[in-house]
């Protein structure tokens, strides 16, 4: 499944219903708003939702938008209505995948602009416009249009979540955790605490993560708030390899909010790990009916390949190409899905092509790193692919299909020792990640056979790593490529090479290495650094070989000498990728 690569519906959703919440602030000069629609009517309750940041029921978004309409026929010069109704419009296309909404979405929010000027304090319009751009996949857009709105009012949080999700698609992750500190120290709502456990997660902090998804499930003012917190608590559940926990928490959110369609597709790929195929496939035509997003058809198609099913995963496929386009009308970029869908199962060269022209464009998040790497090796070419799998699996986020990509692409190359640690990774973090490829992974791994006796031949833990070569960068250093191993490559199964490019010393580390064999030293990355009230830098520092094999995967806390009461433990940020401490909770 593409759960990691794909933005899923559930987090749009979330931004896209915070962000409606800043056009309803009322800026002193404009135009006194017509009569109220009567309390606790629909047309009243979404305007009162999204003043206090709580995303609305869709029949109350519906009326919100009719009302607007209204309101605007008879009153052309109200720039805060313009604003909202901008704003509801990209809700609206995100919620249900309308995307002829978003052309009507950017057409109401520069109208608000003409009517009153950015400059003379018309923030909301410029918020809305940059959940506009991030709905659309438009990051570099995305960015500057909410630096804009922050600079101006520093003290409105709402723009914030706009500036994360673009600076998450541009992969500026250092530009992500400041922003996310900027937020949570002016808004402590459902929302922001959604938003914070998507960052934590991101970056491999997955108590936090979870800890702070449960309180945004407590947090939530209504029952579709609380539907997409629980969704969320579901799909953590999920990538920690917990089928059962996530079907329960999607059977939570559908129950209070049976409209919520993102989870149903979410719980389709958790009964899909559980064997319960016939219920995934109601579930996942059910989401599609409603939302016929091409991330969900891809999800589907390969479960359909997966049980043998050809021409039902080719009448999926085709609905991936027609819904991306369709959506491309309407200016959605869905090149990083085609892009995956043609690495698998159309032309990997064209997949290649997709994905390089994203990078170019400085879409250069994990996600996209991933997809280019794999698109790259199933292109054939391996030795391109393996720098853009080490940078998404060195930032933190653990998934396993990162890591099964990575592992695929080290056994191409030969590179066992590597090859196996990610390739079992993969399996230990999610065993039923995907219903094509975790079995191949468990295949993968299998041809490989067991550790050798008589450790390996190289133990300096140096000798895997990688050398900087001219061109764009990848990890801001350029692209990189592999030293050459010796001519005499060992076959599975026999001792071979196993660094994977260590980090010693003092700083912050950016690879790590583990020894397959019983008499190599080991490099591993810990993660220690303080925190004063935020997420603090710190630094890795790699540890001598002791000649003792090291475990699959190293773990070391993050040490946090901030305020925060609870300190976490286990899993710190991958391969030391930015040496950060973890939060803490307030």
């Amino acid at each position: 499944m593409r759960s990691e690569h794909l933005k899923t519906a559930a987090i749009s959703t979330l931004v896209a219903a915070t962000l409606v919440t800043g056009v309803v602030v009322l800026v002193p000069g404009r135009d006194e708003l017509s009569p109220r629609p009567a309390p606790g009517s629909p047309g009243s309750r979404a305007p009162a939702a999204t003043a206090t940041g709580i995303p609305a029921a869709l029949d109350d978004l519906t009326a919100l938008i009719a009302e607007r309409e209204r309101r605007l026929e008879e009153h052309p010069r109200d720039s805060e209505s313009w604003a909202l109704l901008g704003s509801a419009y990209v809700q609206r296309g995100t919620r249900l995948a309308d995307w002829g909404a978003f052309p009507k979405a950017e057409s109401a929010l520069r109208r608000s602009l003409e009517v009153m000027p950015a400059e003379e304090g018309n923030t909301e319009a410029l918020v809305g416009l940059a959940t506009l751009a991030n709905a659309r996949q438009d990051f570099v857009t995305a960015r500057a249009v909410a630096e804009r709105a922050v600079k101006q009012r520093p003290k409105l949080w709402t723009a914030y979540p706009a500036l994360i999700e673009a600076c998450n698609g541009l992969g500026d992750y250092k530009a992500v955790i400041k922003a996310m500190d900027t937020l949570t120290s002016l808004h402590t709502g459902s929302q922001a605490l959604g938003l914070a456990a998507r960052v934590y997660r991101d970056r491999g902090w997955r108590e936090d993560a979870a800890a702070t998804a449960y309180d945004a499930v407590g947090s939530a003012s209504n029952r579709t708030e609380k539907a997409i917190a629980l969704q969320q608590l579901g799909d953590l559940a999920w990538e920690r390899g917990e089928p059962e926990e996530a079907v329960d928490a999607y059977d939570r959110a559908l129950k209070l909010a049976p409209d919520h369609h993102p989870a149903l597709a979410s719980r389709a790929r958790a009964l899909a790990a559980l064997g319960r195929t016939d219920e995934a496939f109601r579930d996942y035509q059910a989401a599609l009916e409603e939302l016929p997003l091409p991330q969900y058809a891809l999800e589907a198609g390969e479960l359909y390949e997966s049980l043998g099913l050809n021409g039902d995963a080719q009448s999926q496929y085709e609905l991936v190409r027609t819904s991306a386009a369709k959506a491309g009308q309407n200016g959605v970029n869905e090149e990083l899905v085609l892009g995956l869908y043609e690495a698998d199962h159309g032309d990997p060269e064209a997949a290649v092509r997709r994905l390089q022209g994203e990078w170019n464009r400085k879409h250069r998040s994990i996600q996209v790193a991933d997809a280019l790497g794999w698109a790259l090796f199933k292109a054939g070419r391996a030795k391109e692919a393996l720098p853009y799998a080490r940078r998404a699996t060195d930032e933190g986020l653990r998934s396993p299909q990162f890591s099964y990509h990575r592992g695929e692409i080290e056994r191409e190359l030969g590179l066992w020792g590597p090859a196996r640690r990610h390739l079992a990774e993969a399996l230990r973090i999610n065993p039923h990640f995907s219903p094509l490829l975790a079995p191949l992974a468990t295949d993968a791994l299998a041809a490989l056979g067991e550790l050798p006796d008589g450790g390996p031949r190289k133990v300096t833990g140096e000798e895997g790593d990688a050398e900087p070569v001219q061109g764009d960068g990848v990890a801001g250093g350029g692209p990189v490529r592999p030293k050459q191993e010796p001519s005499e490559q060992p076959r599975p199964g026999t001792a071979g090479p196993t660094a994977d490019g260590a980090g010693t010393g003092n700083g912050p580390g950016t690879g790590s290495s583990s020894a397959d064999g019983s008499g190599a030293g080991s490099s591993t990355t810990g993660s220690s650094g303080t925190s004063s009230g935020g997420t603090g830098r710190g630094t890795n520092a790699g540890d001598a070989g002791t000649g003792q094999q090291a475990a699959p995967s190293r773990q070391s806390t993050g040490q946090s000498t901030g305020t925060a009461p609870r300190q976490n433990s286990g899993e710190p940020p991958a391969s030391g990728g930015s040496g950060s401490a973890r939060p803490g909770r307030d």
